[in-house]
């Protein structure tokens, strides 16, 4: 039974890395606001977002998004357009028929809708990037439509979870309204209000939200090429363990205060290079470490000193670093909207110097971190062994600091987060919670072509991967 414990802290650790993954499962503010907009109709059970939408109700938030819902009435009342679909009933046909009129949608068969059939991510995916003015097979094609979505800022949240549902329908619909129309210009909830689509005062919550997140994004854009900040951050941990692991039984807590102050630098250019300095300091209320750790990462290859160590290994980065800086310097000046429907709130206070922006965080992000969890811990079962976990994150903000000049100068985040998990095997059981605190404040001193790296003499650096007998170097992340 001395796995119990084991189990037990390696979840509660993995929770607490999985805190920094941004996604979402629960958009109630989101679909409140889309439905005040007139673009969401829910029932009498609500919005019903843990429902997988339908392919009609797609069709009908489509036409809303295109700005032409009282157009496909009149047109399919006055006789104008006919409904191809002998599957559609009157209701839907107005919507059906419009789109099937543009060549936006096409049937199950010739002669069929499939109105009932769910919507799939992928599917939905195509149809705001053609509400976004993007064309099949010239700006993308059914193969690469999410990726290119990705490239443009619009996330299906239904990745996360491997289940596309209203909820994710809402996530993606929010995005979109922000996100800038092919050939830019302006974004399509401007496009949609200026075309008379929808009323300008009901959709006032999203647009403020809107404005305000472009004028921030504007204001970081530089850092998408290079940035060079200093970092703080404080992190306190409170854990208590609760019951019997192997007849032993256990009542125990656990404090520590963590503090870690350094500096970071990143450059993008045809090679990505970084410089990390970061001291860290651990107390748990009896003793106190300190540790410092430069590292650095120029020409593919890893760098690394703590103390009196320094080594070197080869780093396969698994990134076509030509494409990656092709398309950092071409998505330079457009908002990517995937964190709108994760804030609650923007609020703004300005002053002769500065602008600062204050983002509440919603419930989603504890949402998809409880689906995460859950499928971790799906891999991490041992037979006979029952565990479940509950998180929530509360009161979660970022603070973003804007100069007269239109530039970012600062960040912070402060955040809390409560774990709690259950263990039993018939025999023994835990009970466990974890409390995380942490603030975080970042300082920017340059960005863009500005952020110079000076990289150290690496000579003496010991060679530690890269022996015939041995690794060849290891993998940080790809992309597809």
């Amino acid at each position: 039974m001395k796995r119990f414990l084991t189990i037990l802290l390696t979840t509660l650790t993995l929770a607490g890395l999985l805190c920094v993954t941004a996604s979402a499962s629960s958009f109630d503010g989101p679909a409140a606001e889309l439905a005040a907009a007139g673009l969401l109709k829910g029932g009498a059970g609500g919005f019903a977002l843990d429902k997988a939408p339908t392919r009609t109700q797609a069709a009908i938030m489509l036409v809303r998004l295109f700005g032409a819902e009282e157009e496909a009435k009149a047109a399919y009342a006055a006789g104008e357009l006919k409904c191809p679909f002998t599957d559609v009933d009157e209701t839907d046909a107005p919507w059906a028929a419009w789109l099937a009129d543009k060549g936006l949608v096409s049937g199950t068969s010739a002669t069929t809708f499939g109105g009932d059939n769910p919507c799939t991510g992928k599917a939905y995916t195509i149809s705001l990037l053609r509400a976004l003015g993007y064309k099949d097979n010239e700006d993308f094609t059914s193969a690469n439509a999410q990726e290119f979505a990705m490239s443009i800022g619009l996330l299906d949240t239904s990745a996360f979870s491997g289940t596309f549902l209203r909820d994710d329908l809402v996530s993606l619909t929010y995005q979109a309204l922000g996100a800038d129309l092919k050939g830019g210009g302006t974004y399509l909830l401007d496009h949609l209000i200026k075309s008379g689509a929808i009323d300008a005062y009901a959709a006032k919550p999203i647009t403020d939200k809107i404005e305000a997140y472009r004028t921030l994004q504007h204001a970081g854009t530089a850092a998408s090429q290079g940035l060079d900040a200093s970092v703080e951050a404080e992190i306190g941990l409170n854990l208590s363990v609760k019951g019997s692991d192997g007849g032993t039984t256990l009542d125990m807590t656990q404090k520590a205060d963590a503090v870690l102050k350094g500096s970071i630098q990143m450059v993008l250019d045809k090679d990505f290079q970084m410089a990390m300095d970061m001291t860290t300091t651990v107390t748990d209320g009896e003793t106190t470490e300190s540790e410092r750790v430069e590292y650095w990462l120029k020409d593919g290859v890893v760098y690394v000193r703590t103390g009196a160590d320094a080594y070197r290994m080869p780093m396969d980065m698994g990134i076509d670093m030509e494409a990656l800086t092709a398309l950092m310097e071409q998505s330079t000046g457009r908002t990517y909207t995937a964190m709108l429907p994760f804030i609650d709130t923007i609020s703004i206070k300005s002053s002769d110097e500065h602008t600062v922006y204050t983002l509440t965080l919603n419930d989603a992000f504890a949402g998809i971190i409880n689906s995460l969890l859950g499928q971790a811990m799906g891999a991490l079962s041992v037979e006979g062994l029952d565990m479940d976990m509950a998180l929530s994150l509360d009161g979660s903000t970022i603070t973003y600091t804007v100069g007269r000049d239109g530039v970012l100068k600062s960040a912070a985040l402060n955040m809390s987060m409560n774990a709690s998990l259950n263990a039993a095997d018939g025999q023994d059981s835990l009970t466990a919670s974890i409390t995380v605190t942490a603030d975080m404040d970042m300082d920017i001193k340059a960005m863009g072509k500005a952020v110079k790296i000076s990289f150290p003499d690496f000579s003496n650096f010991e060679e530690i991967i890269g022996a015939a007998d041995g690794p060849t170097g290891i993998r940080a992340f790809s992309i597809a």
